[in-house]
């Protein structure tokens, strides 16, 4: 049985998917994250803040696109995780 989580935004800015443009997106969709890993960042007057997977599981999708400006509580992407 799998249950869906969205990943909020905690801050209004523009959200990176990558840690720079030379760098790979820190993940994709399909892949599998744990509780803490960087799926991106949100960079408010040149200052970037880590955002990070609330529990373990599978990028299902991302609900924005790179350099998007997002709100605070802006849904970002979706997580499938594994409920015990």
């Amino acid at each position: 049985m799998s249950n869906h989580q969205k990943i909020l935004a905690a801050i209004p800015g523009i959200f990176f998917r990558k840690p720079s443009p030379e760098e790979a997106d820190y993940v994709n969709e399909g892949d599998v994250v744990n509780e803490g890993d960087t799926i991106g960042l949100i960079e408010v007057m040149k200052t970037f803040y880590e955002v990070k997977a609330e529990s373990a599981g599978v990028i299902e999708s991302f609900l924005i696109s790179n350099e998007e400006i997002v709100e605070a509580g802006q849904e970002l992407a979706v997580l499938n995780g594994q409920s015990k």
